[in-house]
């Protein structure tokens, strides 16, 4: 009877046991949100995040998290000032990072990968690229396993981890698919930048990454996709520098192809005027004329996050909007040409030119524009 009694507490304890253990799919759910929100910080794709966390951390279930909240397994290192723990892992009794919460250690994740140059060249893949990043991960020394890639690749496409860099990207639909879902993710409209010609402005064309220049102020152009942050140490700017200079509130990935300004832009534009496209907002004319976006939004007496509807006449100067509006004459009755022109300093023959006028006709109501 009491053998009997022994095992049922055994067992009960057994079942207890596997009960608080967390499963793949509860880790992804409690963690991704965390790592979407650091791939639009630092670049680190999500799903690799994810994948690495899940690998190094057994779900969260290791020994090492428990005691330390270190989820990637990154050791103290000689540059690491805060709190640690020993773990034996290559060798008995090795010093772990530790931390308050697994925020802060997904966050020293993207930090580490980001401040140790031999993981500078994965923040040139495309951040879709999860394979390159996880043999660039072995290759650069992050594991010693030589399987590491390829687990990595098998947590990535066995629970659809790519869908939360697509989230990151602003490239997918929401609701997100379950973990483990095999469906593919339904990919979201992207907006690019369109770098053909506009009426009365001329868009210039760069290369990738190349420091030119619009509007007289030194720019990168830069593909979507690409972290903030790394235009930023790049170019040896402050992120928060470079966000004020190109009239940026958030700091993350960019969701388009953009010039990014390494100066303060302009405050009026080479040209007077820029004939808006479809989708474009006020800023997206700001980033292509190299002109700040409160003096933009200040000539057209708009607000900054209007929506313009295609071929807008957007002022770059001061003073030209007023001056529209007062080019256009309505004929009024017993008007004609020779008082019109009178009224407005200019001759007859200006006033046929201008509005193509075969005769000295017109009519009650009739626009005329009036200066050239």
């Amino acid at each position: 009877m009491n053998r009997i009694v022994i095992l049922l507490l055994f067992s009960c304890i057994a079942n207890s046991v596997a009960a608080q253990r967390t499963t793949v799919e509860e880790y992804i759910e409690q963690f991704k949100e965390i790592a979407i929100n650091e791939m639009k910080r630092s670049g680190v794709p999500a799903s690799i995040t994810l994948a690495q966390g899940i690998l190094e951390s057994e779900s969260g279930n290791s020994e090492l998290v428990k005691k330390s909240n270190n989820h990637f397994g990154i050791k103290c290192k000689s540059n690491w000032s805060g709190e640690s723990v020993t773990h034996d892992d290559d060798a008995t009794g090795e010093c772990f990072r530790a931390y308050t919460n697994a925020g802060d250690s997904y966050r020293d994740h993207s930090d580490f990968l980001k401040a140790n140059k031999r993981y500078g060249s994965l923040f040139g893949l495309d951040p879709e690229d999860y394979e390159g990043w996880a043999y660039g991960l072995k290759k650069a020394g992050y594991a010693t396993n030589p399987k590491y890639p390829a687990l990595l690749i098998k947590y990535i496409e066995q629970y659809n981890l790519q869908q939360y860099s697509l989230v990151a990207l602003n490239k997918s639909t929401e609701p997100l698919l379950v973990a483990g879902d095999t469906k593919p993710v339904v990919p979201a409209e992207a907006s690019d930048i369109n770098t053909s010609a506009a009426e009365g402005f001329d868009v210039p064309v760069a290369d990738a990454e190349k420091i030119s220049s619009v509007n007289k102020t030194k720019c990168v152009f830069v593909k979507k996709g690409t972290s903030l942050l790394l235009v930023a140490d790049n170019n040896k700017i402050s992120l928060n520098k470079l966000m004020e200079f190109n009239d940026m509130s958030e700091e993350g990935i960019l969701a388009k192809d953009q010039y990014i300004f390494l100066h303060k832009k302009q405050k009026t534009g080479e040209s007077e005027f820029y004939m808006s496209r479809s989708g474009e907002t006020l800023r997206d004319i700001a980033q292509l004329t190299g002109v700040q976006l409160k003096y933009i939004s200040d000539y057209n007496n708009l607000p900054a996050a209007v929506a313009l509807k295609p071929n807008t006449k957007i002022f770059l100067q001061p003073g030209l909007m007023a001056a529209a509006l007062t080019r256009v004459h309505l004929v009024a009755p017993k008007e004609g040409l020779y008082s019109i022109a009178k009224t407005y300093n200019v001759t007859v023959d200006q006033l046929r030119e201008w509005n193509k006028l075969a005769s000295d006709n017109i009519m009650i109501g009739q626009e005329l524009i009036i200066s050239k």
